[in-house]
């Protein structure tokens, strides 16, 4: 899922206004036998699982790639029963961005970051509503720490780049492009390397 980010509002490129990548929800469940944050599939080879056996996190999880409206609920319920809260709190956020209910998505992610600062799919995902709202300066703030987090992850360097454009930080700009290449598939290498070229294009004039 893309969301539109108008680089054309600051720099007039040639080409198609570039979209950056959309948000990130938590889809797996964050929990160890050791009670510590970790990544385990909710399904593992092929083993089903009852629904009577899922917790609400789960469930709400199952939903939300349904795209069942009930999503929200049951987040809000997981939530209420300390279930995953960090993780509920995330997805429950781009919900209601995808609702244009921007000051709840702010609030939701915020409550996520607090109940685990270095919460990856938050931060990412809060630089993002930024920087569809227009804050440059805070989405810039948070897709730094994202990468601080999850240095590996292309997108967050791809749409740093954006908003660095956004911001007139040119050379800064390219650079978050280059290192969103470095990473990338070979063939999602070609869209980087087009803007790349524009952007310094707009230093050379």
């Amino acid at each position: 899922m893309h969301y539109l980010c108008s680089v054309a509002k600051v720099i007039k490129f040639p080409i198609q206004t570039p979209e950056k990548f959309g948000f990130k929800p938590v889809r797996r469940k964050k929990t160890t036998g050791s009670g510590k944050p970790g990544q385990l599939p909710l399904f593992t080879r092929g083993k089903l699982v009852k629904l009577n056996q899922l917790t609400t996190f789960e469930e709400a999880l199952l939903l939300d790639e349904a795209q069942d409206k009930r999503a929200k609920d049951f987040y809000k319920k997981a939530i209420e029963e300390n279930d995953s809260k960090a993780d509920a709190y995330c997805n429950l956020g781009i919900l209601e961005s995808e609702e244009k209910n921007y000051s709840k998505a702010i609030d939701c992610f915020t409550l996520s970051l607090k109940e685990e600062p270095r919460h990856f799919e938050s931060h990412y995902n809060l630089a993002n509503l930024y920087a569809e709202v227009g804050n440059f300066q805070l989405a810039k703030v948070h897709y730094e720490i994202s990468i601080e987090i999850a240095p590996e992850f292309p997108n967050s360097h791809f749409n740093l780049g954006l908003t660095l454009a956004m911001s007139k930080e040119i050379e800064n700009a390219i650079l978050s492009l280059m290192n969103y290449r470095r990473l990338a598939a070979p063939e999602d290498k070609a869209h980087a390397d087009e803007l790349i070229s524009t952007l310094t294009r707009t230093i050379n004039n």
